[in-house]
């Protein structure tokens, strides 16, 4: 089977060289100016390394925001393209089948996938890859005294609602907000997370495509406030966020990696069933592998490889936790779900792979393991325990099927919730599986 994929792989290569068969380039990934401006080329230069053992050199184009690889295979020349315009256009280039590979800072919209059903589920996991854990930083001058905010705070800033820095706690000078521009995933994580459709971005807000432009001019301006990825925050100050009632977190490696972080987001790329070019394929596994992931740790993103940590357990930790834990170390790995399911969902679906491979590193077995089931607020506490018991089960149960054989599991109910309670958001957020490892 092996031999044949490889055939063909050749084959579609030779047409892919040949003029005005295909596109110009053996692939094209199009979309996110977070994803495309640094971490999609440093990964396909690793993938285009691997497959043909030859030197990969980058160029920019007269457009802006786009990058050419070059390489050469079986002799021949062999480029790549990538193009960093923003989450949207992305799904455009891959929907008018301009581009193989949509890279995305946001997960694809019910529009989006509705639009590409009779090509591929975008849902499923053979379409829907995350790549990557990034942080929403928000940023704000070195100088600015202001420490942490709550997500409805900032929405009012953002807003307008909220002009003047000694509102919050800071200087009396009025806000300068910066943001992304519309074409942008980020501006769309944004846009979700924190105005919540409660709230419109102020008119005089300064919008950019760039991520590292936009930091650079906030730690330019004692007044300024903006957002970015985590990668972008350059020498901006970062301010802790509270969602809800939950503690107010800075983004941190463990705080973003297990998405605990309110404003961590997912990393996605996106494929088409019917792109008939195994490269393709053989890229995403590429970027899922360990090689993949420690680029994504050396371009400053969080990689999903799993690692342990002594957590940090405050005041604010019940003391029944600390014993039920004392014996462990947490992993960086939390368990999420499909929405409204107990199936776990794509990204969780491949943590069982990642850690097959932390345990047998490692020397250790399911048996050291401890699963603990999270959930929403619900109305009566049994209900919340019933919840999160179940989820505890069904990651469980996945990591049996996986011959890892996990017989430590419970559920933690309602309590010590990571976000806001209630609705979609909830849900997501609070209804979790944590993973810790004996030490």
């Amino acid at each position: 089977m092996r031999s044949v994929r490889r055939h063909l792989h050749h084959l579609w290569l030779s047409l892919a060289l040949l003029p005005g068969l295909v596109s110009a380039h053996a692939l094209e990934v199009h979309g996110s100016n977070t994803i495309g401006a640094t971490l999609a080329p440093m990964l396909m230069t690793g993938f285009l390394q691997q497959m043909t053992g030859s030197a990969v050199s980058a160029r920019p184009t007269e457009t802006a925001n786009e990058t050419i690889l070059s390489t050469t295979y079986n002799g021949k020349p062999m480029t790549v393209l990538v193009a960093a315009h923003g989450s949207s256009t992305g799904f455009t280039a891959l929907a008018e089948k301009r581009a193989d590979i949509w890279a995305a800072s946001r997960r694809v919209k019910s529009s989006e996938s509705a639009a590409m059903a009779s090509r591929a589920d975008m849902t499923g996991p053979a379409s829907e890859h995350v790549i990557a854990i990034d942080g929403l930083a928000i940023l704000v001058h070195p100088s600015n005294p202001v420490e942490q905010l709550s997500i409805d705070t900032l929405a009012r800033i953002f807003a307008g609602e909220i002009s003047n820095w000694s509102a919050v706690g800071g200087p009396d000078r009025a806000i300068q907000v910066y943001a992304r521009d519309e074409q942008s995933g980020t501006w769309d994580t944004f846009k979700e997370l924190v105005l919540a459709g409660r709230y419109s971005l102020t008119p005089n807000a300064r919008r950019y495509e760039s991520n590292d432009q936009l930091s650079s001019d906030v730690s330019n301006d004692p007044s300024g406030i903006g957002f970015a990825g985590f990668t972008s925050a350059g020498s901006s100050k970062l301010l802790a966020i509270a969602d809800g009632n939950a503690p107010a977190l800075k983004p941190s490696k463990l705080s973003v990696a297990t998405e605990d972080y309110p404003l961590a987001r997912r990393l996605y790329l996106y494929t088409t069933a019917e792109t008939g070019k195994p490269m393709v394929q053989d890229f995403i596994e590429y970027v899922q592998s360990p090689a993949g992931q420690a680029i994504v740790a050396e371009t400053g993103f969080f990689s999903q490889t799993p690692f342990a940590v002594d957590p940090v357990q405050d005041g604010s930790v019940p003391e029944t936790f600390k014993r039920l834990t004392q014996p462990y170390q947490r992993l960086s790995v939390n368990f999420r779900f499909a929405e409204g399911r107990t199936e776990l969902d794509n990204k969780a679906k491949r943590d069982i792979q990642r850690l097959q491979h932390y345990l047998e590193v490692n020397g250790k077995t399911g048996s050291d393991l401890m699963l603990i089931g999270f959930a929403d607020q619900q109305s009566h506490e049994l209900r919340a325990q019933m919840i999160s018991e179940l989820r505890a089960m069904s990651a469980a149960k996945a990591l049996r099927e996986a011959n890892i054989q996990v017989q430590g599991y419970v559920g933690y109910g309602h309590y010590m919730p990571v976000g806001a309670t209630g609705g979609e958001n909830g849900a997501r957020r609070n209804g979790r599986v944590e993973v810790w490892v004996r030490r």
